[in-house]
């Protein structure tokens, strides 16, 4: 990735580590597209790597508010849908790869804005944990079904147990991706360059997230992601 390329994506990162840090989403559906558009051989490593130390300052710094409860299940469908997105990575091309990105995108946005609001139970825990297993393994990304079934818990407890379901699927779709021969020295490097907008944006959620206009932030990143994934679905 050259100088030009790598700051754009560092300017997606350091804003998308504000949005996350700030709300508990937003982060891998604002930087995904933007990486994809420009070195799609970054994906999806190269965003769970970016995640990890995100998510854990992220479930720290709220650990009082988490819900071990429903993390729990999210966790168990978290596992099972990991080896759902192995299959996905290493049959893809790039190219492919950035079709499904751009298309997934598109339909979490359309999903996350028009699906009524619900109760959630056990067995809907589980789907979402599933759901983004496959997502995130395959594509760096997997909010949008988290969104769906945290989205009336208080802010804390949605930003706080979201972002341990993350931290877990994260390490365990990494070490699988490794196993696999789909991640490698370069991605680590990237994100180690990356790392110094990451710390950025996360330091400034702290100044924010009590006081932010979630809602409008929310539709904000919507927006811009789904711009991101039509751009991608172009470009493929």
């Amino acid at each position: 990735m050259n100088s030009p390329n790598l700051i754009w994506v560092s300017v997606a990162v350091l804003f998308g580590a504000f949005v996350q840090g700030s709300t508990g989403l937003g982060f891998a559906l604002i930087v995904a597209p933007v990486i994809g558009l420009i070195a799609p051989e970054q994906l999806p490593v190269c965003v769970l790597l970016l995640m990890i130390p995100l998510n854990l300052y992220v479930a720290w710094r709220e650990r009082a508010s988490l819900d071990f409860r429903s993390g729990s299940w999210v966790t168990v469908g978290r596992v099972l849908g990991t080896l759902g997105g192995i299959w996905v990575v290493t049959t893809l091309s790039p190219g492919h790869m950035n079709t499904l990105v751009g298309m997934s995108t598109i339909v979490a946005v359309a999903v996350t804005l028009l699906l009524p609001s619900f109760e959630p139970r056990r067995c809907v825990y589980v789907g979402a944990g599933l759901i983004t297993g496959v997502t995130e393994t395959a594509t760096g990304f997997g909010g949008p079904p988290l969104a769906l079934v945290y989205q009336h818990h208080a802010a804390a407890v949605m930003r706080s147990t979201i972002a341990l379901c993350f931290l877990v699927g994260e390490i365990i779709s990494l070490a699988l991706l490794w196993y696999s021969g789909r991640a490698h020295m370069l991605q680590l490097v990237t994100a180690l360059y990356l790392a110094p907008a990451l710390v950025a944006g996360a330091l400034l959620s702290k100044l924010a997230h009590s006081r932010i206009d979630t809602k409008s932030l929310r539709l904000f990143v919507m927006a811009f992601s789904l711009v991101s994934g039509v751009l991608l679905l172009v470009r493929a």
